[in-house]
């Protein structure tokens, strides 16, 4: 596992980060989420071991950090902020540099790196020099850098960084398919890949942890959570639907959207009312475009922990 305890790390006056413990098991994909500034880097670079703490410790597969770093770092692949690589190496002869760094040779370093080649589609750059590369494929370049030697453990910071729509997918599929048998840790900015690719988040905000549950357990925390959101093919009859929603029994409130074309019915609660809506729908004929159960969202959560800790 990942072990962090009590993990602190001052900067003159300044607490970047203030007594974080958490541990990461086997087959966990953890989104390390904040606010910028709240300590999330800092964090993975005292537990990737290229940061001392000011005090606390951390366990990489059983191995303090501070007292066998070599150990705990045979075992650790680690993606920095910028993924930075020598900028005068093309792909091929960096990814084979850090290949042999890492102990690989003969036919299992001719497997691995054909292996993360393919997974990254790094074929048609391997011999462009990495200075010249978009910051796309220079990110690919250094996560493939990261999985090269097969790390029980995983530590990315903003892997997705700088990727088009589709690059995005592709590495978050890889995340997936090695998610089964590896820890992951992920920095991320982005709330969708937390719900795409972590089984458990944790938010951060000052350097403190604030919150540590499953992406489904935040979402349910969101006012939009069974909310039920009806878009109407004419504008007219907003007001109308509005009136006719709030006074369902179960309705707490109603939000209009008019240049959406639509209405939002919040719940009572945890009461269910996507049945009582559509039925009221149905009994009135209104021509709706879509009707649309809310499962919640993670954005208005981030926001509503972030900015309560802040104040």
């Amino acid at each position: 596992m990942i072990r962090a305890e009590s993990l602190t790390k001052l900067y003159g006056a300044l607490r970047a980060v203030d007594g974080i413990s958490f541990t990461v098991q086997p087959g966990e994909v953890l989104g390390f989420l904040g606010p910028n500034g709240a300590g999330k880097t800092t964090t993975m670079r005292m537990i990737a071991g290229f940061v001392p703490p000011t005090s606390g410790r951390a366990e990489i597969c059983g191995f303090p950090v501070d007292d066998q770093p070599i150990e705990a770092r045979r075992r650790l692949g680690y993606l920095p902020e910028g993924a930075p690589c020598y900028g005068e190496m093309t792909p091929r002869q960096f990814l084979g540099f850090i290949a042999r760094v890492r102990g690989l040779d003969g036919e299992r370093r001719r497997s691995r790196l054909d292996d993360v080649i393919a997974r990254l589609h790094l074929g048609r750059v391997l011999d462009q020099r990495i200075e010249t590369l978009s910051k796309g494929f220079r990110r690919r370049v250094g996560l493939a850098q990261a999985i090269v030697h097969d790390p029980p453990v995983l530590i990315l910071d903003e892997p997705t960084d700088g990727l088009d729509p589709n690059q995005k997918h592709e590495v978050r599929e890889l995340i997936n398919a090695m998610a089964k048998d590896k820890i992951i840790v992920i920095s991320t900015h982005i709330l969708e890949e937390v719900e795409a690719v972590c089984t458990r988040a944790i938010i951060i905000t000052a350097g403190r942890i604030v919150t540590d549950e499953t992406p489904a357990a935040l979402i349910r925390r969101s006012r939009h959570h069974n909310a039920v959101t009806l878009r109407f093919e004419q504008a007219a009859l907003l007001r109308e639907a509005a009136a006719e929603l709030r006074s369902l029994a179960d309705v707490e409130h109603v939000e209009l959207d008019e240049a959406a074309r639509a209405v939002t019915a919040f719940p009572r609660g945890s009461a269910l009312i996507v049945t009582a809506v559509a039925d009221l729908a149905g009994a009135k004929g209104w021509p709706l475009s879509q009707l649309h159960l809310e499962s919640g969202r993670l954005d208005e959560v981030f926001r509503s922990i972030t900015e309560q800790e802040a104040a």
